[in-house]
């Protein structure tokens, strides 16, 4: 499976951001079970996942903190790579 995402150190923090589809972080037990899923991948850091809306607006569901830090981040400053796992 390929996917976006990124790694950020940020404050002392490390966490990733996973892009997912929209129907994904509008239901908690979804976005739960996404968080859960992509997590191992990432060696056990918070993740956080991203969905944009029809005109590119981001939302973010996760870590509160993390997830208010990220709506303040605009999305080009975030180094996204694709990521393949197996």
């Amino acid at each position: 499976m390929r996917f976006q995402g990124a790694v950020i150190k940020e404050q002392g923090q490390t966490f990733a951001i996973v892009v997912v589809k929209s129907h994904v972080v509008q239901n908690r037990a979804s976005a739960s079970d996404a968080i859960r899923a992509f997590s191992p991948t990432f060696g056990g850091v918070p993740v956080v996942l991203m969905a944009q809306d029809s005109r590119g607006r981001p939302t973010y569901f996760g870590r509160p903190d993390i997830a208010r830090f990220l709506s303040r981040t605009p999305l080009g400053a975030i180094p996204w790579k694709e990521y393949t796992i197996n």
